[in-house]
């Protein structure tokens, strides 16, 4: 459902795009601004990063779609990139994650070309971050951190800004450290040469004091995020108890998911061609072709290597997807490997699903970004998923035959029943109407006889009725399932 006519109100999606987009550094300035704070200014600044990579595995195709996908990371987090190093070894340096001997050429690239900043595409170990540093001298970080940096970028409900500093705060504890001696003080009534006066103290370092002090706060996000939890559950549920089929929109970050729900359903959310755009859940109601209503909930993005952290300070927000009649999984078929983007976000939903211990709902695949792929491609995808829908949410090439496909799915999963309503019982009556199909519907003198195919959920709320059916297939006492 597109938004039809012209409106003067933008928007949710708009305002959010506009705010997002309201610091931007001016490429080609040499001058420093000297009306805006120094905040200001960090916001606006752009870092002028390197990449480095270590292949251990997989073809040169792949080493080098991941070093892409991490440089489009890194200009997704404000980042200018100027070179990329791949590194081909059996395994990453313990010490310094690509060996002494790149380091040395790794510092030269740095000399050469002006960065600031190294981002290694891997997780690398407190002490192969210190080591990294030493010998390139500039700001070393990893690809969990530069996720983390995204994240805390683009998170603006509440929910989403305490999952992203829980998982910030978990990722930093094992790797924070102090900057000379400052963090090392330490007197403990301990007097003489290294204490005295002003000096004594508990006994604690500042470093286990500061780690004291984020052990805390995590526990109270803990806090939050369960009581949040709650609310979310409590809302999933009241979806669930009104018998609309609903659908989670899942897939890999930037393969479309927001602009397929926008044609799904008109509702105007945020739509930015950029890595993890979308963080907080978005339900809409729409409605398909055959009058059914139809709920969809838009989810937050994957991408391979998704880190830990983020996917347990997640985990309420992924739980949507245990929830749902089916899931809409979007890939986007211009990527290089869409084989690989596919296993990357089923990895996460496995998981999500094991340990909820709920069975796992149907999927859809659909391919998004078709007008973007060569005939010879086209071809190639066809073949290798030949059970997927495949669209254009750009052009709506085949919007109209995903939403046929819809019906037809969630139309198969529906549970067909047959039940005797008084006449006092209107509202279930109009409930199967609303929410299912009818197949035959007759009054009789103690009420209307309706055989329908309806969701779950209402063909429980309508189980206490379906004894009274007489002389019907369901006359036993049961609904009738497929």
């Amino acid at each position: 459902m597109a938004r039809s006519g012209w409106s003067g109100e933008p928007t949710v999606g708009e305002l959010q795009l506009q705010d997002r987009s309201s610091l931007r550094r001016v490429a080609g300035l040499s001058t420093e601004l000297t009306d805006i704070t120094e905040v200001e200014y960090r916001q606006l600044r752009l870092e002028r990063v390197v990449l480095v990579g270590v292949w251990t595995s997989g073809t040169a195709a792949q080493a080098e779609a991941s070093m892409a996908e991490l440089a489009a990371l890194a200009e997704t987090a404000g980042s200018e990139v100027l070179e990329a190093l791949i590194q081909r070894r059996d395994r990453p340096d313990p010490a310094t994650y690509i060996g002494s001997g790149k380091a040395d050429e790794l510092r030269t690239v740095v000399l050469e070309t002006g960065a600031d900043t190294v981002i290694c595409d891997g997780e690398l170990t407190p002490a192969q971050l210190t080591a990294l540093e030493k010998v390139a001298k500039v700001k070393v970080i990893d690809r969990t951190a530069l996720i983390l940096d995204i994240f805390a970028q683009h998170a603006t409900s509440r929910e989403g800004k305490a999952q992203v500093s829980l998982a910030q705060m978990e990722y930093m504890l094992p790797r924070l450290r102090g900057w000379g001696e400052s963090m090392s003080r330490q007197a403990g009534g301990r007097a003489g040469s290294n204490g005295g006066v002003g000096l004594r103290g508990p006994g604690e370092t500042k470093i286990e004091t500061d780690r004291r002090r984020i052990r805390e706060r995590m526990a109270k996000l803990r806090r939050e995020i369960r009581e949040m939890k709650t609310a979310r559950d409590t809302m999933r549920a009241r979806r669930n108890s009104s018998g609309i089929p609903s659908v989670a929109i899942v897939g890999y970050t930037n393969a479309g998911k927001s602009s397929l729900m926008n044609a799904l359903t008109g509702s105007g959310v945020l739509v930015q061609d950029a890595l993890f755009a979308t963080l907080d859940p978005t339900t809409r109601r729409a409605d398909l072709d055959d009058g059914r209503e139809v709920v969809f909930t838009d989810t937050v993005g994957f991408v391979r290597h998704l880190p830990t952290q983020l996917v347990e300070a997640f985990r309420s927000t992924l739980e949507e997807v245990t929830g749902a009649d089916l899931l809409l999984h979007v890939v986007d078929g211009s990527d290089a490997l869409p084989a690989e983007q596919i296993k990357a976000v089923r990895e996460v939903i496995t998981d999500v699903i094991k340990d909820s211990g709920t069975p796992a709902p149907p999927e859809l695949l659909v391919v998004n970004k078709v007008d973007a792929v060569d005939p010879m491609g086209l071809t190639h995808l066809r073949a290798l998923l030949p059970d997927a829908s495949f669209v254009s949410v750009h052009s709506g090439l085949g919007i109209d035959a995903l939403r046929a496909r819809l019906a037809e799915m969630l139309g198969g999963l529906d549970v067909e029943i047959g039940v005797l309503l008084p006449y006092t019982r209107g509202d279930l009556l109009a409930r199967i109407h609303a929410d299912g199909r009818i197949v035959s519907s007759s009054h009789e003198e103690g009420g209307t006889r309706v055989r329908a195919r309806v969701p779950h959920a209402l063909a429980a709320a309508l189980s206490q009725y379906a004894h009274a059916g007489a002389g019907s297939p369901e006359a036993d006492g049961h609904a009738a399932t497929e």
